[in-house]
């Protein structure tokens, strides 16, 4: 079946690599839409969609890009980005796109992924690009968002074997995935639950997954490397889930002292807001990830540190952090406006937060536990459980205060329908 494919780029500097890509995807029978956001020079032959209608698009004549292009780069980017976002989401409501490709260096990266990132989940999207493993930039061009980069290691400048290669499987790649995806009208027979996890509680985690199936729900698991776990919080905002269980909230205290699983100063508060049910845990608390940084290794060199690998050492909390990361959590929660639980295990919070391993230090976890109960507005929502939280049985107790919490919810609108 033929498929839209857009390609975003700058033909000004790209003309001539950019129709090998259109000659590509066509010959493998689909549409190659070429949308143009050219702003430095006028393009040597003109896209399906052409520079001046992004430009006209985004607000400001292509003249004015042009110049600002030269004084004011920012300006006349961001005005391409609105055009060229606003053109392809048209084409997507009429059905004429069904994935997209962006091909260049740094400005065509930055273009394409901008607006690949206002495009739905489930769509293709894939950017082939020599800054596509640049460390500084990644989370600048994916974010949280479902957007497939492909390493070119060349740039795109002038077709030569080695490109060339690079540039079929970034093709190949795009055309694959429009032939099978099954698009973005992502359809749930069940309610679905958030499940936030990471390897020092992911027993508790898989446990929890088979038990919340056997009560009819979907789980959905979020990977609390700080990525994972703000995608979550979009995710929630975006109305994909019924409730959450969320035992992994150690980005809490990453984001307050700059560990590596930073999601950002917004944690938990899409449950919060928008008052799913939740369940909380305090898997992660216990340890700040500091691997690959010799200044915070440093730093916290009289502190138990678990070394897994070169990029992956975790640092054992002190109990004053855990108090600063109390009072956040607590004055979060409090605004609460949905039901929620928050389960303090007693025998340890991880695989190596317990009796006998080297993070394990209950004094810490203590000082937590006594500051959140302080500064909670009632601490009838802590629920302390003589537990490790890397158990089974943990898992069984959260997905039954879930259930409760869940059923409580619904009761409003289970009377309400009853009442009609």
């Amino acid at each position: 079946m033929k498929k839209g494919i857009a390609i975003i780029c700058n033909l000004d500097t790209r003309g001539e690599d950019i129709r090998f890509v259109k000659d590509l995807i066509e010959s493998r029978g689909h549409e190659a839409i070429l949308v143009d956001f050219s702003m430095e020079e006028p393009p040597p032959f003109p896209g399906d969609v052409r520079t001046e209608e992004v430009a006209k698009r985004g607000g400001l004549p292509i003249e004015v890009v042009r110049e600002k292009y030269r004084s004011d780069r920012d300006t006349a980017t961001n005005n391409q980005i609105r055009g060229a976002s606003a053109i392809v989401g048209d084409m997507l409501r009429a059905g004429r796109v069904h994935g997209v490709i962006g091909i260049g260096g740094g400005t065509a990266t930055l273009v394409a992924t901008s607006v690949m990132k206002t495009l739905p989940f489930g769509m293709p999207k894939v950017m082939a690009s020599p800054m596509a493993a640049h460390p500084a930039y990644i989370d600048r061009y994916v974010g949280t968002r479902d957007i497939t980069m492909h390493h070119t290691v060349l740039d795109i400048v002038k077709m030569n074997p080695l490109l060339r290669a690079q540039i079929v499987n970034a093709v190949g790649a795009v055309c694959g995935m429009v032939e099978m995806t099954q698009g973005t009208n992502i359809e749930f027979d069940r309610p679905c639950v958030a499940l936030s996890s990471f390897g020092f509680g992911e027993m508790a985690v898989q446990g929890a997954m088979g038990m919340l199936e056997a009560e009819g729900f979907i789980p959905i698991v979020c990977h609390a490397q700080g990525k994972g776990d703000r995608a979550m919080e979009e995710m929630i905002r975006d109305g994909m889930f019924h409730g959450v269980i969320d035992l992994c909230t150690g980005g809490i205290i990453e984001h307050l002292f700059h560990g590596n699983r930073d999601p950002g100063p917004d944690r938990l508060m899409a449950a919060v807001e928008t008052g799913i049910p939740m369940v909380l845990g305090p898997c992660g608390l216990d340890i700040l990830s500091y691997g690959g940084r010799a200044d915070m290794l440093e730093k916290t060199r009289d502190r138990v540190q678990y070394v897994q690998d070169a990029l992956r050492v975790q640092v054992r909390t002190t109990a004053d952090e855990l108090r600063q990361a109390a009072d956040v959590i607590a004055e979060r929660l409090n605004r609460a406006k949905g039901p929620w639980t928050f389960l303090v295990p007693l025998r340890g919070w991880s695989s190596l937060d317990r009796e006998g391993r080297s993070i394990w230090d209950p004094a810490a976890d203590a000082a937590f536990v006594e500051r959140l109960e302080q500064r909670l507005d009632d601490p009838s929502h802590l629920r302390k459980v003589d537990l490790n939280l890397y158990t089974q049985e943990f898992a069984r107790v959260a997905v039954d205060e879930f259930l409760g919490l869940y059923r409580k919810a619904a009761e409003p609108a289970v009377a309400a329908a009853a009442a009609k």
